[in-house]
């Protein structure tokens, strides 16, 4: 297993920076040393063995600082192993449909990136909270109702499959 894990995060109102701190806090009960920080305040892989990258999909779009990260970051992470998550879908955990649209949506947003190929993929469902959204999102948001999906034990059982496929 890699000596340092750096578990870098985008995340637009809170929710996946929530998901990144359980990731990093699952892993460092392994003993692990592990690095949890923005992508955007990433300067430099150097030192790390293995990463753990987590970003949103927003509108169906991946957050534009993971995307940025990939960029800014490429030979490294040609060199490492990396795992991704992103969280998606926000109402309902057995819409079939919203599930496969947004697993669909993410392999696109990655296909942009051919030579990128994670060892380890992952889609999780996220939160909405409309209070927190800013114009013009509040505006779109109509009067959708609140929402938490997210799989706290599913996060952390994924996060201790990482300790194999990392090592890998």
């Amino acid at each position: 297993m890699p000596a340092s894990i750096l578990v870098g995060y985008a995340s637009q109102y809170g929710s996946t920076k929530a998901v990144a701190e359980a990731i990093a806090e699952t892993l460092r009960e392994g003993e692990l040393v592990v690095d949890l920080q923005p992508l955007r305040e990433v300067r430099t892989l150097a030192g790390y063995g293995a990463i753990v990258l987590g970003a949103p999909l927003l509108m169906y779009r991946w957050h534009a600082d993971a995307k940025r990260f990939l960029s800014r970051h490429r030979k490294a992470l040609a060199e490492l192993p990396v795992a991704v998550f992103a969280l998606g879908p926000i109402q309902e955990p057995h819409n079939e449909a919203e599930w496969k649209d947004a697993a669909a949506q993410l392999e696109k947003e990655l296909a942009r990136f051919s030579w990128f190929k994670p060892t380890a993929l992952t889609l999780f469902g996220g939160k909405f909270d409309p209070a927190t959204l800013r114009f013009p999102l509040n505006r779109l948001a109509g009067k959708a109702p609140a929402s938490d999906i997210r799989d706290w034990k599913g996060i952390r059982a994924w996060a201790v499959e990482l300790k194999t496929n990392l090592a890998k």
